[in-house]
């Protein structure tokens, strides 16, 4: 067995980011970026490639990179929405590029500009760019199924679809599918189904990972869900800070901070320190005095006498 069970990815240096109004000093970024990966956090999405204009919080993406990459082990992910971003991702060398595919076409129209067919010529043209690289320099490409579980603007989004995407998505040149609720609409049921048939569908290697958020208060119930049916990676943004700016009343990711003690209290090893954790937090919380973070755990402390998977 490896030494980490479950993988958290946080994400909240671009889905906290680009969400909240102050923009993050870059040298502060990094002090963050730099923090999670010493608590044990194993990979960062550390921003994404749009356009200054759209995100001016997320301007310094391919800085971020270059930095994030400096420490020894640690998987550096980007949000790409397209090919354009794709290839400023491939520049800096970022090991792993998500693009997302709204299920919601609304959404998609929405947030990308571009319907399900637009974006997925976008990911033949991704995968073209990362195929012309020497095997060994080739990140992974991963297509998110966002608003999976339901939109804001559509209301609800039918499983077939949901699956349909997935299959498209592989075909077009994904390595792996990553369910996403981007509006907070799911509920484990439809976790545990939506996972199982995606993965008898494209392979259970395919589909490992899901973005979750607390919208509605089921964030961590949907993170138990995801354990059952076998999933080994979970997104959450430290504090959590975030949501998404085009899908409207969609605030709050699933709390890093909460989802490691979660997963630690139940014997699964995560590789993440806690004591580094609260560094990490302090960070954030200096950096952005006016934004609130969240979390029971950070508030609460640990239980007298708790020991976690990971020091066992």
């Amino acid at each position: 067995m490896s030494s980490i069970d479950i993988e958290i990815s946080e994400v909240g240096p671009r889905d906290g980011l680009q969400s909240i109004t102050p923009i993050m000093a870059t040298a502060d970024k990094k002090a963050w970026i730099s923090g999670l990966a010493a608590a044990g956090i194993p990979e960062i999405e550390v921003g994404s490639f749009v356009p200054a204009k759209v995100l001016p919080q997320l301007a310094d993406t391919a800085e971020l990179v270059r930095h994030a990459k400096s420490i020894p082990g640690l998987v550096v992910a980007v949000l790409v929405p397209n090919l354009r971003g794709a290839q400023n991702a491939l520049a800096a060398g970022a090991d792993k590029m998500t693009i997302p595919l709204s299920v919601s076409e609304t959404h998609s129209l929405k947030n990308l500009k571009r319907t399900h067919e637009q974006v997925l010529q976008e990911v033949r043209g991704i995968r073209s760019a990362i195929d012309a690289l020497p095997a060994a320099a080739r990140p992974k490409l991963e297509g998110s199924l966002s608003t999976a579980f339901g939109c804001t603007l559509e209301g609800a989004v039918p499983e077939s679809k949901v699956l349909e995407m997935a299959e498209k998505l592989m075909a077009a040149g994904c390595d792996e599918v990553g369910l996403s609720d981007t509006t907070g609409f799911a509920n484990p049921v439809q976790v545990r189904d939506y996972t199982r048939h995606i993965r008898e569908l494209v392979g259970a290697d395919k589909l490992t990972g899901i973005h979750l958020h607390n919208t509605r208060g089921q964030g961590l119930a949907n993170v138990m869900a995801a354990l059952e049916v076998g999933l080994t990676t979970i997104d959450a943004s430290m504090g959590g800070i975030g949501g998404c700016p085009f899908a409207p009343g969609a605030s709050g990711n699933i709390v890093t901070e909460d989802l490691v003690f979660l997963l630690e209290s139940q014997g699964l090893r995560t590789g993440v320190n806690f004591a580094a954790l609260w560094e990490a937090r302090a960070v954030l919380a200096r950096a952005l005095p006016d934004v609130e973070l969240y979390g029971f755990t950070p508030e609460a402390g640990l239980p007298k006498g708790f020991t976690a998977a990971t020091t066992q």
